[in-house]
């Protein structure tokens, strides 16, 4: 399938009961206030922290490649009170009518591309979408190889309607060479002796510091600031048009 058709049905269901990790909006907001508005988040998914920013009165819009996942997040802003407009495009092909003086993804949400090609398209993108002195927000990151241990070990929540939800990995491939991990992930939901189970692969793609700085120069931007983890491979980059 599309990597950018990943997010739909019951993936998007799922998604908000199932995921991880919660991004924390505070270095968002801190970006939008330094950089300016307006601001837009690639890849907002079902609202966080979009939502979050728009309550804190920031003008910031969304756009994402699943229409299911902007479903989520205009029913989740309705509920919260929360005026927002979002946008269903994919991130390599973006056509919007406003420029930005702020870009971000929330989250390394640029590994997401699965080659080098669709990256620089992206970074166009988000060239074409800056206004002038604006600032894109690019978190990157490495991924580690899924430990043995937690092959086929499933996470488990409960949806507000009482049915039992999880995912697991069912398998992986790594590539150095092409910088991709591709995870087989199994997604399940099960009430009242109904299910459903959908097997979906996720694929990661990621970059050296000189190969993305390459990408950027490349779409018309440079890099303004990196901010590197210590001991580990994330890497934060600030990206400002060259001309």
């Amino acid at each position: 399938m599309n990597p950018a058709d990943f997010y739909t049905g019951i993936v998007a269901e799922l998604y908000g009961p199932l995921k991880s990790v919660a991004q924390d909006p505070e270095p968002y907001a801190a970006f939008v206030q330094e950089a300016g508005s307006p601001a837009l988040e690639l890849g907002c998914g079902d609202g966080d922290p979009l939502l979050d920013l728009r309550r804190r009165g920031l003008d910031v819009e969304g756009v994402d490649a699943s229409a299911d996942m902007l479903d989520r997040c205009r029913r989740r802003a309705w509920k919260q009170g929360v005026d927002v407009d979002v946008y269903h495009q994919r991130m390599e092909a973006l056509d919007l009518p406003r420029r930005y003086r702020a870009i971000f993804l929330a989250g390394p949400t640029f590994n997401l591309l699965p080659d080098d090609s669709t990256a620089l398209a992206a970074l166009h993108g988000i060239r074409n979408h800056l206004a002038v002195g604006g600032t894109a927000l690019v978190p990157l990151f490495v991924p580690s190889p899924t430990p043995a241990e937690q092959i086929g070990r499933a996470r488990t929540a409960t949806a507000d309607d009482g049915a039992e939800l999880r995912v697991s990995v069912l398998s992986e491939e790594r590539s150095d060479s092409a910088r991709t991990q591709t995870t087989v992930l199994r997604y399940e939901r099960y009430r009242d002796g109904e299910s459903t189970i959908v097997d979906r692969p996720w694929v990661l793609h990621w970059y050296t510091r000189s190969g993305f700085e390459g990408l950027a120069a490349a779409a018309g931007l440079i890099a303004v600031s990196v901010l590197e983890t210590p001991g580990a491979s994330d890497l934060q980059f600030q990206l400002q048009a060259a001309d």
